[in-house]
């Protein structure tokens, strides 16, 4: 028996005041509402590229607006988080490039409809670098982070037990004797494990860590199957306890955009759905789980447009 894949996907915008736009991020607040944010502007890096962001009432979103600005300097990956306290957060980058920027972060107390003034954190801490953190049991916030030097890049997590207000970092753990692995997106294994999945320059494939002590410590990375061409992950486990990853499973382009399953903690995969297959960038996913079940995606489009999709998981066999 063939089964139809249940997908929805709509563009978040038809025109903009900026050019293009990359890094999304999509976050769920109360009552079933999407929130999503990207930057934008004249192309990547320009001095004119700010935070923008959008409301999703369930049938349309809404203008978007900014949502963060440094003058003069352009900003860089937002990621949006609500805590299981209620706090949600907006954390960006601002600076002429990955090596020299600062970590900025706002919060709101009305599901995004406002926001608190800009906060720089502190010198070499970012929040969340691109994928959206996870959240333990216990109330642990873990946030995959990364640092990008002209020849090293090396990867960590942060971790808040105070619900994002202070955080303590992990051990570096890139592959060994390869420092090319950035963005780490994590899962929680059935056994309590933190697996954190890599953005990898050098090999051309998704790398995996493990920590066994709640995301303090990681092993070092290790490659996997997976093709990665240096381009953004984001994983997340489904209400039927399936993981779900995004990814472009090529060495070479942003192309093809697709969906793999899991049901071994992520030991195995199989790729199950592609979104996107026509020549363009379909890249930088992100992807939630929401309280309805459902996936909720959006990425970039072509660098023009960001994408949301609402897929339902249970569809994908």
């Amino acid at each position: 028996m063939i089964r139809t894949v249940s997908v929805e996907s709509r563009l978040i915008f038809e025109k903009a005041p900026f050019a293009s736009c990359h890094a999304s991020t999509i976050v769920e607040v109360e009552g079933g509402r999407l929130l999503a944010a990207w930057f934008g502007g004249k192309d990547e890096g320009a001095k004119d590229v700010q935070i923008w962001g959008s409301i999703f009432d369930g049938q349309r979103w809404s203008e978007p607006r900014v949502w963060g600005s440094e003058p003069g300097q352009p900003c860089w990956n937002p990621v949006l988080f609500r805590t299981a306290k209620g706090t949600l957060y907006l954390w960006y980058k601002a600076g002429p490039n990955p090596q020299q920027w600062s970590g900025y972060v706002r919060t709101s107390s009305d599901n995004g409809k406002s926001w608190s003034p800009p906060e720089m954190l502190p010198a070499g801490q970012f929040g969340p670098v691109r994928a959206k953190p996870i959240q333990r049991a216990d109330g642990t916030i873990l946030a995959g982070t990364s640092i990008e030097s002209y020849r090293n890049w090396t990867p960590y997590v942060d971790s808040s037990r105070d619900d994002g207000k202070t955080w303590r970092r992990s051990n570096a753990f890139p592959l060994p004797g390869k420092h090319h692995q950035i963005q780490p997106t994590l899962f929680e294994t059935a056994e309590g494990q933190i697996v954190a999945l890599l953005r990898s320059r050098e090999p051309r494939k998704i790398c995996r860590a493990e920590s066994r002590d709640g995301g303090l410590t990681f092993s070092p990375a290790a490659e996997t199957d997976l093709p990665n061409p240096n381009s953004g992950i984001d994983v997340v486990r489904c209400k039927n306890g399936d993981l779900i990853l995004i990814y472009n499973p090529t060495v070479l382009t942003r192309t093809p955009l697709s969906l793999a399953r899991s049901r071994d903690d992520g030991k195995t995969w199989k790729k199950v759905y592609d979104l996107e297959t026509e020549a363009g960038e379909y890249s930088y996913p992100a992807m939630i789980a929401a309280s309805s079940g459902l996936l909720e995606i959006t990425y970039t489009w072509r660098r023009t447009h960001i994408k949301h999709v609402r897929l339902d998981p249970e569809t994908l066999r």
